[in-house]
């Protein structure tokens, strides 16, 4: 897998935080509807393994699985193990880095200095995500890709349904949300198919932004 062709054709990354396990197939589900597939489990939720076999068994043939806070080693096994796609971190820990290029594991790396981005060159990790993403100024990614020219940059942290484009117009190749994908009433009380509208109006409205980028 390239996890830069992968971005490229899916621009939105759901990030799935804290949903209850028993809720994990209907969560993807509405999220398939609206049209997105492609996830990030965190793994700091409760069940987080159990909830990456399921949907690999379940749903693997609608979607891309990865494993999010993979801050160890023994984390990033684990989660490869449990059937994650590819692998993300929250920031730029040597080990996991070294351990998913020696094994071709796809990782999305986490950074926010040109510092963090050189150690994840190294290892050959040339699309990262960039958190916070809210918290940096608008020109940043444009200005990181000054020196780092074949970089491309997933923006996380303080993106909504409202901002998204805006993000992807600064020069971010991806997007990903988590709380804000979905009010928290939306899940709590199943009200999937309205879920699965607001998703759908949130794709169309980065569609829309890509057409006209492309024009």
């Amino acid at each position: 897998m390239d996890i830069r062709s992968v971005v490229s054709e899916n621009r939105v990354l759901a990030i799935m935080r804290n949903v209850p396990f028993e809720k994990t197939l209907d969560y993807a589900e509405m999220t398939v509807n609206g049209g997105i597939s492609f996830f990030e489990v965190a793994l700091n939720s409760g069940r987080a393994l159990e909830q990456i076999s399921l949907l690999r068994e379940k749903m693997g043939d609608q979607c891309i699985i990865g494993a999010g806070t993979a801050i160890t080693v023994e984390k990033a096994d684990a989660a490869v193990k449990a059937g994650a796609q590819f692998l993300l971190t929250p920031g730029t820990p040597e080990d996991v880095l070294a351990f998913c290029a020696e094994r071709k594991i796809p990782l999305l790396p986490g950074v926010m200095t040109p510092s963090d981005v050189a150690v994840c060159l190294k290892y050959g990790f040339d699309t990262m995500k960039l958190f916070p993403a809210g918290s940096m100024p608008q020109r940043y990614v444009r200005d990181l890709k000054g020196p780092f020219d074949d970089t491309e940059y997933v923006a996380i942290g303080g993106v909504d349904r409202n901002n998204i484009t805006d993000f992807l117009e600064q020069g971010y190749l991806g997007a990903g949300l988590a709380s804000a994908l979905v009010p928290k009433d939306i899940v709590r009380e199943g009200r999937w198919a309205e879920g699965s509208e607001m998703i759908r109006t949130l794709v169309e409205k980065v569609r829309a932004w890509q057409e006209g980028a492309q024009e």
